[in-house]
């Protein structure tokens, strides 16, 4: 990747792996899990021992699940569509937890990077603004690497319920479709057990 290399070490480096590239966002997202794991004292989670919850769907949040190991999957990654750059992260072992949230401005975009932007996302950018955009991206990702944190976030702690570790149940099929289905997330229609999915089309 070249430039790319020399942003930040091997945690980074699998960072732009899962994402796909090199952007500001992902920056942003790997200096807060940075950030809320050296405020808990925590490592990576091999299972459930972390908890994330973060307020954006945008790049930042797959920097998040790499660096702790919260997941969708693992059913201790938890999204609330607030169009935030926070990021809150708890340990189960203590119950205690960290919100990191990032400062106005710390993510500003200059204009020449905005309309080199807005230009590639309407396939209006030609071979050079292209290579202009990915220099200004790499540039931008790398002033946010090297930024003192305090420059970044607000970090301050939070007292929170954490939610119950993933449940594993047996599934049962949806009495109009057929298809396996956690049997929690199961409603009864009639004195049949229907599926969500199904369910919003008897909606309509």
């Amino acid at each position: 990747m070249g430039d790319q290399d020399s942003l930040a070490g091997q945690d980074f480096q699998r960072c732009v792996d899962f994402h796909g590239h090199v952007c500001p966002g992902l920056a942003i997202g790997y200096r807060a899990a940075r950030a809320g794991l050296d405020w808990l004292k925590e490592r990576r989670a091999a299972d459930e021992e972390l908890v994330a919850l973060v307020e954006t769907d945008a790049c930042g949040a797959d920097a998040i699940q790499v660096l702790t190991g919260c997941t969708f999957g693992k059913g201790n990654f938890f999204f609330k569509d607030y169009g935030k750059q926070t990021f809150i992260l708890a340990a189960r072992n203590s119950n205690g937890g960290v919100r990191i949230a990032l400062k106005p401005g710390a993510l500003e975009i200059p204009e020449r990077h905005r309309i080199l932007m807005d230009k590639l996302r309407k396939d209006g950018a030609s071979e050079e603004e292209r290579k202009e955009f990915h220099e200004l991206h790499l540039q931008r990702s790398r002033e946010i690497l090297e930024k003192p944190e305090e420059d970044l976030f607000t970090v301050k702690p939070v007292n929170l319920s954490l939610p119950p570790k993933a449940r594993i149940e047996p599934s049962k099929p949806c009495a109009r479709c057929g298809e396996p289905t956690m049997a929690s997330k199961l409603s009864k229609v009639e004195d049949l057990e229907i599926c969500r999915e199904c369910l919003g089309e008897l909606a309509k």
